[in-house]
C-alpha cells in the first residue's frame, strides 16, 4: 500500500503497463514481467511493513518492487510459470466471485497448478492470453482510478491509504466485466497479429 498522494501516479503507471502488457505483452515480455515484478514486490513489501510514514512506505515499495522486478526479469520461466498459476487463481477468485462466495483454497491451489503446467505446455499462447487480459485488467483499474470513479477509490484505499486490489475495482459496474473481455479480446487479436506478421517476415528474410 502507498500514500494516497501517490494514487494518481500510481494509477498511470497502472494504464501505461497495462497497455503494453495487453497489446505487446509477448513481444516485450522482459519489460512486462518487469513491471508486474517491481508492482507486486512493492505490493507484498508495504503489504507486510503495515501501516507508517510516507518516506518508510516508499522505502518498502523501492526495495520490494526491484526485488521483485528483478527475480521476475531473471526467472525468465519461473515467471511463466507464475503468470499462469496467477492466471488460474484469478479464474477461480472471478468465479466463485460472481457467486458471492470465496473459493477454498484447494480450489484456488488447483486453478493455480493447473495455470502453471498450462503455460509450460503452450508457453506462447498463455503468455499471450495472461498478457492481454492481465493488461486489459490493469488498464481497468488505473483508468478508473484517473477518472476518479468512487467504486474504484473505494475499493483501492483502505484506511487512508493506496491499497493495490486489482481483482475487483468496482463490482457494482455491470459493464466492467465485459469491457475487460473485450478488451482482452482485442489485445489477443492484436498480439496473435503481431506474430503472423513476424512469422511472415522471417519467411521472407529466409526465401
Amino acid at each position: 500500500m502507498l500514500p494516497v498522494g501517490f494514487q494518481l501516479p500510481a494509477a498511470v503507471i497502472l494504464l501505461l503497463g497495462g497497455a503494453v502488457a495487453c497489446f505487446a505483452g509477448y513481444r516485450f515480455f522482459r519489460i512486462v514481467l518487469t513491471i508486474y515484478g517491481f508492482i507486486l514486490g512493492a505490493m507484498i513489501a508495504t503489504t507486510m511493513a503495515g501501516a507508517g510514514d510516507t518516506g518508510q512506505l516508499l522505502l518498502y515499495a523501492a526495495i520490494g518492487g526491484l526485488l521483485g522486478a528483478l527475480v521476475l526479469n531473471l526467472a525468465y520461466f519461473l515467471g511463466v510459470v507464475l503468470i499462469g498459476a496467477a492466471l488460474g487463481s484469478i479464474i477461480a477468485s472471478s468465479i466463485w466471485g460472481r457467486l458471492d462466495s470465496d473459493p477454498h483454497v484447494l480450489v484456488v491451489i488447483l486453478f493455480a497448478v493447473g495455470g502453471a503446467v498450462a503455460a509450460m505446455v503452450l508457453q506462447r499462447y498463455v503468455i499471450i492470453f495472461a498478457t492481454a487480459f492481465g493488461g486489459a485488467w490493469t488498464m481497468l483499474v488505473g483508468g478508473l482510478a484517473l477518472l476518479g470513479d468512487r467504486a474504484a477509490q473505494a475499493a483501492a484505499s483502505r484506511t487512508d491509504v493506496w491499497v493495490l486490489y486489482p481483482l475487483d475495482p468496482a463490482p457494482e459496474h455491470a459493464w466492467l466485466p465485459f469491457a475487460w473481455v473485450g478488451l482482452g479480446l482485442v489485445g489477443l487479436v492484436a498480439q496473435l497479429a503481431q506474430g503472423r506478421g513476424n512469422g511472415g517476415r522471417a519467411k521472407r528474410k529466409r526465401d
